[in-house]
């Protein structure tokens, strides 16, 4: 049986605007055919932080100068954002497989995660998004119920919760997809956050942090690997001291250790850790590797990136 992976890909490997996108998904689709040239089965999610952002400031533009028209949900949002960036992935994985004579099916499936409408994310929002307002639109967003955090000499922006994903929804169609030995691109951003209310599924106002949603895939999909890319070759406790220390090959034990002495940012490294450790503890001979998009092929080989396992 081929081994299965699945990929998260971080802002280096998607850029922020539209040109940036196209540039930088024709170097990461060289990534994921590596893979698919190695023999695994792949599915990839990404982040969608800048595009998000984006998105909402635009929809939100687009209901002042059209009174008509509400502002558009952050759950609403999400699914655009998955759709767009699944669109130029799985173009540009498919045009790089044909270029090197494989022909294989790319497909995004617009994923919508369940959350907890009781976590406590809800009430400590943390993910800063969209563009700066001033003053009066401030208020506004928080006569709607909304937080808002105030930068100074910038202005003010929106800022959302961050629960943790409970279940993928469209976990079999994922499954079915993989299992038809084809590329699938789902749960991109964390998911469209979204709540149940008996067979009814409420978007909620959030952003599901996407590495942790990652994880939550791998396990639904019985992975044998974690790949999480990011924008450095291998993480380092100790950064920016005399000590700093690259981490290679390390145990469980080893990197909740390195957890608990507080060595990654809450923001950035600690959800990879977190996820990482979730998926390999919930399964077998299961294990992570963090690294960059252009270092995946040696990182699998075990010469660079951080290994848990």
């Amino acid at each position: 049986m081929k081994k299965r992976v699945v990929v998260a890909l971080g802002h280096r490997a998607l850029g922020t605007t539209l040109p940036e996108q196209k540039i930088a998904v024709k170097n990461t689709a060289k990534s994921i055919a590596d893979l698919i040239e190695e023999g695994y089965q792949v599915a990839i999610t990404h982040s969608n932080a800048p595009q998000v952002g984006m998105i909402h400031a635009a929809m939100n533009e687009f209901g002042k100068a059209h009174p008509d028209y509400t502002a558009a949900p952050m759950s609403v949002c999400s699914a655009m954002s998955q759709g767009y960036i699944g669109y130029d992935l799985q173009n540009g994985i498919r045009e790089e497989l044909l270029n090197r004579g494989i022909y294989r099916t790319v497909s995004t499936v617009l994923t919508q995660v369940i959350v907890d409408p009781y976590d406590e994310a809800f009430y400590t929002p943390t993910k800063v998004l969209g563009r700066y307002m001033n003053v009066q639109e401030a208020n506004e967003e928080r006569k709607k119920g909304n937080y808002v955090i105030e930068e100074p000499g910038k202005g003010f922006r929106r800022v959302v919760s961050a629960p943790n994903p409970v279940k993928i929804v469209e976990l079999d169609a994922v499954n079915a997809l993989l299992d038809a030995d084809q590329i699938v691109i789902a749960a991109g951003g964390g998911g469209i956050p979204v709540m149940e209310q008996d067979n009814h599924l409420k978007g909620a106002s959030a952003v599901i942090e996407k590495d942790l949603a990652a994880g939550k895939l791998a396990e639904g999909v019985n992975a044998d690997k974690l790949i999480i890319l990011t924008s450095v070759e291998q993480v380092c406790i100790n950064l920016g001291q005399k000590n700093e220390e690259k981490l290679g090959k390390i145990t469980v034990e080893q990197a909740k250790k390195y957890m608990d002495e507080g060595h990654f940012g809450i923001y950035n490294m600690l959800p990879k850790f977190q996820a990482a450790i979730e998926f390999i503890e919930d399964g077998e001979n299961r294990s992570a590797l963090i690294t960059s998009f252009d270092k995946v092929k040696e990182g699998l080989k075990e010469k660079t990136g951080t290994i848990i396992a």
